[in-house]
């Protein structure tokens, strides 16, 4: 089976800087792939190359059996994309700009444009100029997914958008994979793609340096705990928390409520246990910023720190 994208020492250098270093990637029909990394990592260089915005330096690359560069209109019309700063202005109004992307895309069967709207809460009839940045996001996402193309290109698109929303767009993915389309989802929001891809590559300084399944890059085992406990001394707290071996980080203060801070590598179900034997009055539980993860699982600050490449 011929793959949805595939790319061979994909280069791309915008003067002295290099933005992407030589890419191999594929993705297969079908399934999510999720490109992740920091800002500035080459995610957004990527895409472009893929869709022949932005042209490689040297290497290759096909998008459904075709080279970007060849395709033509005809490819382009296979292909939904949402980029990653989306600017929609002007008095038409949203219902009148979908039936013009409408009109490029190809035929979308009646009552979609609406269901998407109700689904994800925009209001067709208001001029584009007037809407919120993330009710602007809703009609890019409208307009990328309403002709059913075989293949989403998606780059971090719940830019803007409120938590249900963005769960309702998972929802989106979840059916385009299952409807047999292919999805490339750019994100640096762990989240997204633990919910939703098959496959991922960890992108840092343009290079890949990680790919596999979810499970096996192990992109949810680093969380960050804040807690406030009472009715037990710091001290004391602070010991029990260091026997556990997945504790990094840990800061211990206070007297009367004790106010904690660390990093759990690893499975959190014992910190939450040993938290749980004395009086909690909070928790907060929550991933750490995606940069962080990459450094800490793969090693990359033997490479020195990550620098964001202008025009990635």
């Amino acid at each position: 089976m011929t793959p949805a994208i595939q790319t061979v020492d994909l280069h791309k250098r915008y003067g002295n800087k290099t933005a992407v270093h030589d890419l191999t990637l594929t993705v297969e029909p079908g399934t999510v792939f999720g490109l992740i990394g920091p800002n500035g990592a080459g995610k957004t260089t990527t895409l472009r190359m893929l869709l022949d915005i932005i042209r490689p330096t040297s290497g290759t690359a096909t998008v459904l059996g075709q080279p970007p560069r060849t395709g033509g209109p005809s490819l382009r019309r296979r292909i939904g994309f949402v980029p990653g700063e989306l600017r929609l202005e002007g008095r038409v109004r949203g219902r009148a700009l979908l039936r013009h992307f409408a009109e490029i895309s190809g035929p979308v069967a009646p009552g979609v444009i609406d269901g998407f709207a109700d689904r994800l809460g925009v209001d067709l009839n208001r001029q584009v100029r007037t809407l919120s940045k993330g009710n602007k996001q809703k009609l890019g996402l409208i307009q990328a997914f309403m002709h059913r193309p075989e293949l989403l290109v998606l780059d971090e698109p719940t830019s803007g958008l409120d938590p249900l929303v963005q769960r309702e767009f998972l929802s989106m993915v979840r059916e385009a994979r299952a409807n047999g389309q292919t999805v490339l989802l750019s994100s640096h929001v762990l989240s997204e793609i633990q919910q939703t891809a098959d496959h991922v590559a960890v992108l840092a300084e343009g290079r890949i340096v990680a790919e596999g399944d979810v499970a096996s890059l192990r992109l949810g085992r680093i969380r960050r705990i804040r807690a406030s406990v009472d009715g037990v001394p710091a001290a004391v707290l602070e010991a029990e928390l260091r026997v556990l071996g997945q504790v990094r980080d840990l800061i211990v203060n206070g007297d009367g409520i004790v106010r904690i801070g660390a990093t759990v590598d690893g499975d959190i179900d014992p910190v939450v246990k040993l938290l749980a034997s004395h009086h909690v009055l909070d928790l907060a539980v929550e991933e750490p910023d995606l940069e962080e993860s990459v450094l800490r699982l793969y090693g990359a600050e033997a490479n020195g720190p990550m620098e964001e490449v202008h025009g990635a």
